[in-house]
This record gives C-alpha cells, structure tokens and sequence, in this order.
C-alpha cells in the first residue's frame, strides 16, 4: 500500500513538528528521599548553607521559599549559621546554555544542625530547552519535604477604637 501525494505532503510537514516537539519535552527526572521515622515539618529552624560554586543566590532563594511556607530560614556560610539551627539544607545546581543559561539541575541535601546526620535528599533535572526559573526547581523540591506551617499563635487583626 503506497501513500497518495497529499499525504506524504503532510507526513513531510508533521515530522520537523514531532521532532522540535520531543526536543523541547526533555526528560525530566525528580526523586527525593526522607529517612523514614523524621518528619520535616516538625522543625522550625533551617539554615541554607551557601555554596561556594553559586554566583547567582540560590542559598537565598531557598531561604526565601522556606520563609514563604511559614520556617524561620536564613542563608550563607557556616560561620554565621545562628546557634538555634535545627537543620542545614545544601544544595548543588547545574546550568545549561542554549541562547540563554538556565538551570537543569538542583541537587539538595537535609542534615540536622549539631550531629550532621542526614535526613533527605532530592534531585531535580529538567533538561529542556524552554529552561525553568530556579524557583520552580527548588519548590518541587521543598514542597515534597516542608509542609507549610501554621503559625503557633493566632494572629488576630487589630481592633481600630
């Protein structure tokens, strides 16, 4: 059975489609693992430990989406981590270029503060040539471990007299 000239038209029309279609799919990859009797949520202070390798701030924008699901988060070196830590997030990103860098990957490790005992980790890979802000990256990654948290005390609006 042979195709007609119509359809062979649009088969050679359809295929450059399908083929820029699977390249920009990727193959994205997401695992994270929690030791099993540790609940996450039960911590309140979290501290991001800078990586050497990140020139673009990424410890503070963790910090930042942990502020946003309601921990008390910080970020930098080691050395001014505040003594009420309970856990340490480390991470390790990877960028691609392709008419503009983007990230593809982000490594990310939970340890406790004092004892170094690791608690979790995930691994996000996005290899498309779309790219995603880091944000999205680093929010598949903590809304996975860190519930959001309601405040311990009602806030009540003030009364105006």
């Amino acid at each position: 059975m042979s195709l007609g000239p119509v359809t062979r038209v649009r088969m050679n029309r359809l295929l450059p489609l399908l083929a820029i279609v699977s390249l920009l799919a990727g193959c994205a990859e997401f695992s994270s693992r929690v030791v099993p009797t540790v609940k996450l949520g039960s911590y309140q202070h979290v501290y991001v430990q800078h990586s050497l390798t990140d020139g673009r701030g990424l410890d503070g924008i963790i910090a930042q989406e942990l502020r946003r699901l309601g921990y008390d988060a910080g970020a930098g070196p080691l050395t001014l981590m505040p003594k009420n830590t309970e856990l340490i997030v480390m991470y390790q990103d990877r960028w691609s270029w392709d008419f503009t860098t983007y990230m593809i990957e982000l490594d990310m490790q939970v340890m406790t503060a004092h004892s170094g005992r690791m608690l979790a980790d995930a691994r996000t890979f996005r290899p498309s040539i779309l790219g995603h802000a880091p944000v999205e990256l680093i929010d598949q990654i903590l809304d996975k471990w860190f519930k959001p948290r309601v405040p311990s005390v009602p806030q009540t609006p003030p009364v105006d007299n």
